[in-house]
C-alpha cells in the first residue's frame, strides 16, 4: 500500500484541529461524574488545555507559514507553500523541492531532517 503523504503545513492545521475535538470529548467526558465536582473540574480543565493547545499550534503554525516560500506548482499551477527542503503541493499532492540536486528523485520526507555528519 502506497504511504500517503500531505503538505506539512496542513498536517499541522489538522494536528490543531483535532485538539479542539479531543478536548470537546474531555471536557463531556466530566458529565458523566457530575456527583463528583473535583473530577468533572478535572476532566474540564483538561479539555480547556487542549483547546489552548491548539490555539497555540494555530498561532505557531501561522507563523511558520508566513516565513515558508512561497511556490507555484507546476501541476495544478496554483500557488503553495513549501517547508523544508522537500513537500507536497496543499492542492494537488504533487511533489516539491527547492533542492537542484532532489530534482527527479522519488519523495522522501528524510529529506528534510538534518544528517549529523
Amino acid at each position: 500500500m502506497a504511504k500517503k503523504y500531505s503538505s506539512k503545513i496542513n498536517k499541522i492545521r489538522t494536528f490543531a484541529l483535532s485538539l479542539i475535538f479531543i478536548g470537546f470529548i474531555i471536557m463531556y467526558g466530566g458529565i458523566f461524574f457530575r456527583e463528583h465536582p473535583i473530577v468533572m473540574t478535572i476532566f474540564m480543565l483538561l479539555g480547556l488545555l487542549a483547546i489552548i493547545g491548539s490555539t497555540v499550534v494555530y498561532f505557531w503554525i501561522g507563523m511558520l507559514s508566513t516565513k515558508a516560500v512561497q511556490v507555484v506548482c507546476p501541476n495544478c499551477e496554483k500557488p503553495t507553500k513549501v517547508l523544508g527542503r522537500v513537500d507536497m503541493c496543499m492542492y494537488c499532492n504533487e511533489p516539491l523541492t527547492l533542492d537542484p540536486n532532489l530534482e527527479g528523485q522519488d519523495f522522501n520526507e528524510d529529506y528534510n531532517k538534518k544528517k549529523n555528519n
